[in-house]
């Protein structure tokens, strides 16, 4: 398995934590978006979606991080990233797809980097539009996890819903977002940080960190 990845990319840090979580052995390529590696017609061409990850396995290409992450779990089943029961499955898409579906988009680096060339937003408008969208989206989950009693994981162990949470908290920190509302989310994120497959995913931990 070759891992074509940027160290600081929230999706393909999702990836990596689910990799590592399920136990597996991947090289890891790194592509630097911020230099527009993503657009060259060699990455093109084995990812049209000019974006960051893509899972090369024997001979074949699979792109987009959510999907990436369902076909790793039905490829290889264990450990599972969805609890048995119809209902705490559905609960468990519901905050994963809540984020990676309502975040990703408006807070991606080409949006962020398009608020400044095409609106001339500085670094303080677009610190605004990134909290924003965060409070509104992170604030429903962390209500929904409060509802749902949650510990320190969903489940029993971490799946699909700490994969896509972690990375997205990274990003909150490193736009300078406050979480000390939202201690449920911090409570999952604190029991995450301490496992191996954590720790190995981290952007700090990649070869191309800096």
């Amino acid at each position: 398995m070759r891992l074509h990845a940027y160290f600081r990319s929230s999706t393909s840090y999702r990836v990596r934590i689910g990799l590592n979580l399920k136990g597996l052995d991947y090289e890891i390529v790194p592509v630097d978006i911020v230099a527009g590696e993503q657009r060259q017609d060699v990455y093109r061409g084995k990812n049209p979606y000019a974006g960051v990850p893509a899972l090369e396995v024997d001979g074949r290409v699979y792109a987009q991080s959510m999907p990436i992450l369902e076909w790793l779990d039905e490829r290889y089943p264990e450990p599972a990233f969805l609890p048995g029961d119809a209902d705490r499955r559905f609960a468990v898409r519901e905050l994963a797809y809540a984020i990676a579906t309502e975040l990703h988009g408006p807070l991606n680096s080409p949006v962020l980097k398009y608020l400044e060339t095409e609106f001339d937003q500085d670094q303080e408008g677009v610190r605004r539009w990134y909290h924003h969208w965060l409070a509104k989206t992170l604030g429903g989950v962390e209500a929904r996890l409060a509802e749902l009693g949650v510990g320190d994981f969903f489940g029993e162990a971490p799946g699909l819903f700490e994969c896509v949470l972690i990375p997205q908290l990274y990003n909150a920190r490193r736009f300078g977002f406050d979480l000390s509302a939202m201690p449920w989310m911090h409570r999952i994120e604190s029991a995450c940080l301490e496992l191996p497959a954590f720790i190995r995913a981290h952007p700090d931990n990649q070869p191309d960190a800096r």
